[in-house]
């Protein structure tokens, strides 16, 4: 593996975990009022969108970072949905 592939994977990494201690939170209080519905589901898609690219693309980087971010983050719509 090149420093490059490195260097995505450990940013995909921390950003794609920074959604972890909402979804938790989210989960376990059963409240999602402070989460906006419209960014959501703005940024539910853009993150589709990006892993559409990196699949076209095969970066591994992307493709891990967004389709594990995109699950987090439809978890938190779902439970967004689900607590309303």
């Amino acid at each position: 593996m090149d420093l490059i592939t490195i260097l995505g994977l450990a940013a995909a990494t921390l950003t794609t975990f920074s959604f972890l201690p909402q979804m938790i939170k989210t989960w376990q209080t059963k409240s999602a009022k402070d989460v906006s519905l419209v960014m959501l589901i703005t940024f539910n898609t853009g993150i589709f969108l990006w892993l559409i690219y990196g699949i076209s693309l095969k970066a591994l980087p992307i493709i891990l970072a967004n389709g594990v971010t995109f699950v987090f983050n439809l978890i938190i719509l779902w439970l967004k949905i689900k607590y309303r």
